[in-house]
């Protein structure tokens, strides 16, 4: 058991690119169970293990579980329109494909009982980011023939549930977040920074901070159970070699997020999930901003312009987002359970705003996921796979440094995950 904790350990040092862009920026689902029901379920207790509901995991037991995800963005830009003469900003025609398209995902995660009311838990996991690597001096920085950002949360989380009654159950999760960040090809929006020298090519910056997460589980009826998880806004320390690129020099917190949901069994071996989930993105200023140019279309100075890295400085423009899951899973026996989902979201980028999403593409609404797991006997060991398919999506809109140009971003994304309980 200890060599299969330090080879998921290992892993995840040699590929320290943990990178999602489902909804919006967070990930579609975690663990391999819960990505094969796109991500629904927190009113069902089996697959609550990685960042699940905190309340759902006194119903687990003795339990361990390791996973590896392959996950594979296509991302895209595309630019149509001659550019303007100066002072416009125009940006080079055609269509740009991001590289860096294969990111390798561990998680890992235990359950132990401390009596039969109550547990703890500890989970090591990706919970998203964002990620670009276009082999194009996308805004013209001299210094640099790539342009991107590379952002990546991992969290640990250690969670305390506990039994009420026997169909009843609260959950809390300490939540531990270390982030990193870099970005290159932004020196052209020197002139809009605080601090130019804060802005970019500055290498990897590192982030932490400490929040927690609540949970609800009950059974109201033979058939019918409800859930719910809350997890406030994470305050994060800031990326002080980026302080001239995010608003409130550097800082970029956690967004808050909540979900309810309900698990229905339609038989004795079919169970139908469907759950809400609300994403306030908006409440971070260097995520929610819009940006704000230093000039009006005609030629004067805008009186609400902040430079980039200011408390009131410009950021991706991101709307807060309603996330619908719904997830079907059949007991089919002999050992087998089959899984399938669907997940739409709204679209967390504005038309106005995708000159600086190209940076931060995630347009995806749209996730199909199918799963199975296979149990091995009666030692409560099983392997579980997952595939997650993200349906292609676009955002056109006006290039807002040059009217004559408009800029379409677009993506779709493909993730395999294999998972293994025991």
């Amino acid at each position: 058991m200890k060599k299969i904790y330090v080879i998921t350990l290992v892993i995840g040092m040699l590929f320290p690119s943990i990178t999602h862009a489902t909804d919006g920026y967070f990930g579609v689902g975690y663990g391999a169970q819960n990505k094969g029901l796109a991500g629904a379920g927190v009113a069902w207790y089996k697959y609550s293990l990685m960042n699940g509901n905190p309340a759902g995991k006194v119903f687990l037991g003795k339990q361990y579980q390791v996973g590896v995800g392959f996950f594979n963005p296509n991302r895209q830009y595309t630019v149509t329109g001659n550019p303007s003469p100066q002072p416009a900003f125009g940006l080079m025609l055609g269509t740009v494909e991001s590289d860096s398209k294969l990111f390798v995902m561990p998680s890992m995660g235990a359950n132990w009982m401390i009596n039969e009311k109550s547990s703890f838990s500890a989970t090591l996991f990706g919970n998203g980011g964002m990620n670009t690597d276009y082999p194009a001096a996308t805004f013209h920085d001299p210094t640099s023939s790539t342009t991107g950002v590379n952002l990546g949360q991992m969290f640990l989380g250690l969670t305390y549930s506990r039994m009420l009654g026997e169909k009843h159950s609260l959950g809390i999760t300490i939540l531990g977040a270390f982030q990193y960040f870099e970005a290159n090809g932004l020196a052209m929006f020197g002139m809009m920074s605080m601090d130019d020298t804060k802005l970019t090519g500055n290498g990897h910056d590192n982030s932490y901070g400490i929040g927690f997460k609540l949970g609800y589980l009950g059974q109201l009826t033979d058939a019918l159970s409800v859930g719910a998880s809350y997890q406030p806004k994470m305050g994060m320390s800031k990326f002080d070699e980026y302080a001239g690129l995010f608003a409130e020099q550097g800082d970029f917190d956690i967004p808050s997020n909540f979900t309810i949901g309900a698990a229905y069994h339609l038989s004795d071996k079919l169970t139908a999930m469907f759950d809400f989930k609300r994403v306030n993105y908006s409440e971070v200023a260097s995520i929610g901003n819009q940006m704000i140019l230093p000039m009006l279309p005609d030629g004067s100075m805008n009186p609400d312009f902040a430079p980039l890295g200011a408390d009131g400085g410009s950021g991706f423009g991101w709307n807060d987002i309603n996330v619908y899951k719904i997830g079907l899973e059949f007991d089919k026996g002999n050992s087998w359970v089959f899984r399938g989902g669907f997940s739409h979201n709204d679209q967390p980028i504005p038309e106005s705003e995708v000159m600086f999403n190209i940076l931060a593409p995630g347009v995806i609404e749209d996730h199909i996921t199918l799963g199975c797991s296979k149990a091995f006997g009666e030692s409560g060991k099983a392997l579980h796979l997952a595939m997650v398919y993200a349906l292609p999506a676009s955002v056109s809109g006006m290039n807002p440094m040059d009217p004559a140009q408009t800029i379409e971003l677009e993506m779709n994304q493909f993730e395999l995950e294999i998972a293994f309980t025991f």
